[in-house]
């Protein structure tokens, strides 16, 4: 059984407001070792992802919320994001929602394994926005072990095939720490080395 996921999820969402709150106005387009997004994009998937978060805690079906959000300007980043963070972390407070079978784009799963999904995802994306920034902010390293656990335990690898939104593994650098490991096993490099 997983643990419950609950207060790393909110430390996880807590570590992105801080990096959105660090992007300065000309890094909004800038390349992330996520090839399809630049840093605008990748807010915009992550506050979509973090709204389906919440639809699915809140027993809805977060699977009809799109995973972007449209029409946010550059100066509303930090209100978007911090609505949706709050509305997520809320939506699972409920015991019960651990327990309940959601759907999730990986299957039907119980909310515990739903919820830890997710802090992987956004531990993954964290991530990708710190090397875009240039590193602004200390991460957790307590989310970063849960969400490689999660990653290492769930992911399928390392050669994924098509239709599972990670990349194929490639090669940790040497001394990566949690987090390195994650974006090794989630098909990432750093933009350094792209």
């Amino acid at each position: 059984m997983t643990a419950d996921p609950r207060s790393l999820y909110a430390q996880a969402t807590a570590q992105v407001g801080e990096l959105i709150d660090a992007v300065r106005g000309e890094q909004f387009g800038a390349g992330t070792p996520c090839p399809e997004f630049d840093v605008r994009g990748l807010l915009s998937h992550v506050v979509g992802v973090m709204v389906r978060v919440a639809v699915t805690g809140e027993g809805g079906d977060g699977l009809v919320v799109e995973a972007f959000v449209d029409g946010v300007g550059d100066d509303e980043w930090g209100v978007v994001f911090e609505e949706a963070r709050v509305r997520g972390v809320k939506a699972w407070e409920d015991d019960a929602s651990l327990t309940r079978t959601v759907r999730v784009p990986w299957g039907e799963v119980p909310g515990t394994a739903a919820l830890s999904g997710y802090v992987m995802e956004i531990a993954t994306h964290t991530w990708d926005l710190s090397e875009a920034l240039g590193w602004p902010v200390q991460l957790s390293d307590e989310v970063g072990e849960f969400a490689l656990a999660a990653a290492l335990r769930n992911l399928p690898g390392p050669q994924r095939p098509a239709g599972i939104p990670f990349g194929s593994a490639v090669e940790a650098a040497e001394g990566a720490d949690s987090y390195g490991k994650l974006a090794a096993w989630t098909g990432r490099e750093p933009l350094t080395a792209a």
